[in-house]
């Protein structure tokens, strides 16, 4: 029971991504670190599916540009900066444009436009363990996890033991921002990892908002917004690596832009509902959607009466320049901009204690133990 007076913190957001891969991954972090940054949602954990070191490299230098270049600003349990989950199954290792544009991209000076710290795999954290140490610290049904990519780093924070009553106790619901509804065509984030996809569809304890393409193509990021309100900036992570993707000038498609929208604003009329139903991953990697009164899955609809008050939306938020964070005093210290660190981590264990979780293992939390609190 909280105590007299006590206030919800906004919502936990825990953010799985295939990094790199796609404009729509930069585009959603971005989104979601500026959303974080006025205290629509909180940035609790990243973790990234593309078992390549640059891609978590890239998601660091992007989230610190985002966070007006608090690099190491030690805002989270551990004292340090946001430890970034990285998959190490290597179903995904190639170093896409992206990658480049932001992590070889120099300043006039001829010094990293954009700075990282990661310099090793112990620098990351296992990704299922994060996840669930940073749930664990939220208050109950304040969280939502976010999936835009393969489902791999999903599954393996299910089968961590205890996982699946810990998930339904914190999580209000997994926005997946996979497939195509109600029947479309196969998804590459599916194709990639079908046997994980449809394990989650199958097993995932809370309930699922699924975020298809058909989404993203409606309400696309407008291409022309790079050239013209992103002037301000010298050099900008997001611009290059917008560049880099694909020729110019193009409209990006965001499933993943509209589930993050969705998972902080869920109640905003941005989007509308599908009704109940189950989701069922096929051999192929389609998507199909069978309605039915019990099921725990639903999917987003685009209302093309929103269109452009979203594509307004998504301009000014991600388009304004950052600004640092004011100086913190010491403690716990968990800030709106920056999600909290202590992942269990390849060379930090859990909440920021040394010695690691192994691969697999559960994280070292007393059983029967509460969960810290925000």
């Amino acid at each position: 029971m909280q105590g007299r007076g006590f206030v919800k913190p906004p919502t936990g957001i825990t953010f799985d991504t295939d990094f790199g891969t796609s404009i729509d991954s930069v585009l959603t972090i971005a989104l979601l670190r500026a959303m974080s940054s006025k205290g629509q949602c909180r940035v609790i954990s990243v973790s990234v599916t593309n078992s390549n070191l640059k891609a978590a490299q890239a998601e660091e230098a992007l989230s610190n540009f985002y966070l007006g270049g608090a690099l190491g600003s030690g805002t989270g349990f551990g004292g340090g900066a946001d430890k970034i989950g990285l998959a190490t199954d290597g179903k995904i290792k190639t170093e896409t444009p992206i990658m480049k544009a932001i992590l070889d991209k120099k300043n006039a000076e001829g010094k990293q436009a954009y700075p990282w710290k990661i310099e090793s795999f112990i620098d990351t954290a296992e990704c299922g363990v994060t996840m669930r140490n940073m749930l664990l610290a939220q208050n109950d049904l304040n969280a939502v996890v976010l999936l835009d990519g393969p489902a791999g780093n999903l599954v393996q924070l299910m089968n961590l033991y205890g996982a699946k009553p810990q998930i339904t106790e914190k999580v209000k619901h997994l926005v997946a921002a996979v497939g195509a509804y109600p029947n479309g065509p196969a998804d590459n984030s599916i194709r990639t990892d079908v046997a994980a996809a449809r394990k989650l569809f199958a097993e995932w304890p809370t309930p699922i908002i699924a975020v298809g393409t058909e989404v993203g193509e409606a309400i696309p990021y407008p291409g022309e917004s790079i050239d013209k309100d992103y002037a301000w900036a010298q050099d900008h992570p997001l611009v290059d690596a917008y560049k880099a993707f694909k020729p110019m000038p193009y409209d990006a498609v965001t499933p993943g832009m509209a589930a993050a929208l969705y998972a902080a604003h869920p109640d905003d009329g941005y989007f509308k509902l599908s009704d109940p139903g189950t989701i069922t991953v096929l051999d192929d990697g389609r998507t199909k959607f069978t309605p039915g009164a019990g099921g725990k899955h639903q999917y987003l609809i685009a209302d093309p009466a929103q269109k452009e008050k979203i594509q307004k939306l998504y301009v000014d938020l991600i388009s304004v320049k950052p600004v640092p964070p004011a100086p913190r005093g010491r403690g716990r210290g968990i800030g709106f901009g920056r999600g909290a660190s202590g992942a269990a981590g390849r060379g930090r264990g859990a909440f920021g204690v040394s010695g690691a979780a192994g691969r697999g293992a559960p994280a070292p939390i007393t059983p029967g133990a509460p969960a810290p609190k925000e």
